[in-house]
């Protein structure tokens, strides 16, 4: 019995090599489940956000989005303000000392103002950050601000708002583009650089990028600012935020001639946030200059229904002009007198009371100007307006400091040349003259509806035939043979 319970040496060696098979089977059953397991776990992974938020998470509440924008000084979307204003207001009204929704509500009562052209808005937000400082000095309603000083191109008080930001939360980044903007209304380039470099040192960004591409900008390195802006709109976080990088970028390229690049730019800006109302009037520059007349009031009337701008409604009045229809233009000039009552608006007033209304007004207004914001901007305006006035030799002063690059003017602008070559010729200064007028077409043959057809019959007259042919247009955009050109080519 025991032997017949024992079995032989084959049999055992073949059952234990079979346990052994089923455990090598099983063995890897186990390590592919758990490589598929990995597997499905790293794709999970892959499919999260960086935050870790589930993919289908959504989006933060509008209020949320534009306290963000608000709280990093970069555009917001006009719905998404209008909920953050609501929230801080109704906040306030049951716990009037919290001082940092006051410095909310100001920041975005000034953000609002600024993209909706209603500068009574600014009394409100000027309100809710002295309101927040009376509660508590805090750097975000010193810096709010030094925000609403420089919208209002109060670019001293500005200053003194920043630089009182700086000292209390010196490493706190929202300050420094607050000063850079008022750096530059000053003329102060020097500082302007100084303050970048600190800026770069403290934060990297779109906003930041942006920033940097129009001190860029304004130093004439014009590649350096379409590469800076052209990232900022592509890690841009909002759409409202992006569109303004657009705009942005399309201003650049209409400054150096670039008319369809521009209109691309002007276009998606206003796809992503059709409240983008500055794009549309970059629209309408850039439809003028391309021969579409049409489309180009259109687009600029858009604008002015939106954001009645009185820059806007000068540039619209110049294309009526253009275009012989002198009474559209005279009612557009007649709203830009009306729009424009504030000191924020003397450097616009001051351009067209020298082209459009009395060159001497334009010359007091701009001279107090030059008082105020003593910037290329302020400088190349009174050179024109003091050209107007018919005093050529002070204009010519003024003019190359807009141009000079010893005192900031690096910005190769179409337009200051043009007012620079034609003081010049005014006092027989020829060659300088001519040289700087087809600088000038060369830089952007379609700078100005009026100023660049005015730059090509100049440089006729010196005896210079210019490389571009400005068609006279009649009201319907069509030259003297009933044939609507292809634009000033």
């Amino acid at each position: 019995m025991e032997n017949s319970a024992i079995e032989n040496p084959a049999t055992e060696n073949r059952h234990k090599g079979t346990r052994e098979a089923r455990r090598a089977r099983l063995r890897g059953r186990l390590l592919i489940a758990a490589v598929a397991g990995c597997a499905v776990l790293g794709t999970t992974l892959m499919l999260l956000p960086p935050s870790g938020r589930p993919s289908h998470a959504p989006a933060p509440a509008p209020g949320a989005q534009a306290l963000t924008a608000v709280a990093d000084g970069v555009p917001a979307a006009l719905p998404d303000l209008a909920v953050l204003i609501g929230e801080r207001e109704s906040l306030l009204r049951r716990h009037p000392r919290d001082a940092g929704s006051w410095a909310v509500l100001g920041a975005a009562y000034a953000e609002q103002g600024r993209r909706t052209a209603d500068t009574a808005l600014y009394p409100r937000a000027e309100k809710a950050l002295r309101t927040s400082l009376k509660v508590r000095r805090n750097a975000e309603a010193l810096t709010g601000l030094a925000v609403l000083a420089n919208a209002r191109r109060d670019f001293r008080t500005a200053l003194a708002w920043g630089e009182a930001a700086r000292q209390l939360e010196p490493g706190r980044w929202t300050t420094y583009p607050a000063l850079i903007d008022a750096y530059t209304g000053l003329g102060d380039y020097k500082a302007v650089g100084r303050t970048l470099e600190r800026l770069l040192e403290l934060r990297s960004g779109p906003a930041v990028r942006a920033r940097a591409a129009a001190v860029y900008r304004d130093r004439g390195r014009r590649e350096d600012a379409a590469a800076a802006l052209s990232d900022a709109a592509a890690a841009a976080r909002t759409p409202a935020e992006r569109a303004a990088y657009l705009e942005r970028g399309g201003q650049l390229a209409f400054e150096r001639g670039d008319r369809e690049e521009a209109l691309r730019h002007f276009r998606e800006a206003v796809r992503v946030d059709p409240d983008q109302r500055s794009a549309r009037a970059g629209q309408g520059r850039a439809l003028a200059a391309l021969g579409r007349p049409a489309e180009a009031v259109t687009a600029y009337r858009t604008a002015l229904a939106k954001q009645p701008l009185p820059q806007y409604a000068l540039e619209l009045g110049e294309l009526y002009e253009s275009l012989g229809r002198e009474q559209e233009a005279r009612g557009q000039y007649d709203l830009l007198r009306a729009a424009a009552g504030g000191a924020d608006e003397d450097l616009v007033l001051g351009r067209f009371e020298a082209d459009h209304g009395e060159p001497a007004s334009a010359v007091r207004r701009l001279r107090a100007e030059w008082l105020r914001q003593p910037g290329i901007e302020v400088a190349d305006a009174l050179g024109w307006a003091l050209h107007r006035a018919g005093q050529d030799e002070e204009a010519l002063r003024y003019a190359r400091i807009a141009t000079d690059r010893v005192h900031g003017g690096a910005v190769r602008s179409a337009p200051y040349l043009y007012h620079l070559g034609m003081i010049e010729r005014e006092l027989e200064q020829s060659s300088p003259a001519r040289r700087h007028l087809q600088e000038a077409l060369r830089i952007n043959p379609w700078f100005s509806p009026l100023g660049a057809r005015s730059a090509s019959q100049a440089l006729a007259a010196l005896g210079d035939v210019p490389d571009v042919d400005l068609p006279v247009l009649d009201a319907q955009g069509a030259d003297a043979r009933g044939v609507t050109p292809r634009p000033y080519r």
